[in-house]
């Protein structure tokens, strides 16, 4: 198996994946292939590099493709309190960093209400 293979699941996938075979970004994080480390510390850097060169989604980068990059630092998150339903705050807590799912939410929500 090359470093360039994707790894296979232990589970069967109930999310959508793209045709590479790797996750999609809106999956949780414990959806996501693990890491094979024995096997990347078994491998050559020859072998790495093809993996490298595989990969249609890896491209180098120049000086031109960061003149314009901003440094951007997450908004603050403030603590509150707030009553949920039971069912619904119970759901939330069994989905992977279901705090950080239930803020980006509110957060579509917020956007699809804008007027601008």
């Amino acid at each position: 198996m090359s470093v360039a293979e994707p790894l296979k699941r232990k589970s069967p996938r109930t999310k959508a994946q793209r045709a590479d075979n790797l996750p999609v970004d809106d999956q949780p994080v414990s959806d996501r292939p693990v890491s094979d480390w024995s096997r990347l510390r078994g491998a050559t850097a020859a072998s790495i590099g093809r993996g490298i060169a595989a990969d249609r989604d890896i491209c180098a980068t120049d000086d031109t493709f960061w003149e314009n990059a901003e440094v951007v630092m997450p908004a603050r998150k403030e603590i509150v309190t707030m009553r949920l339903d039971a069912d619904l705050l119970r759901w939330f807590r069994q989905q992977p960093r279901y705090q950080t799912r239930i803020n980006a939410i509110l957060r579509a929500y917020m956007k699809s209400q804008s007027t601008v």
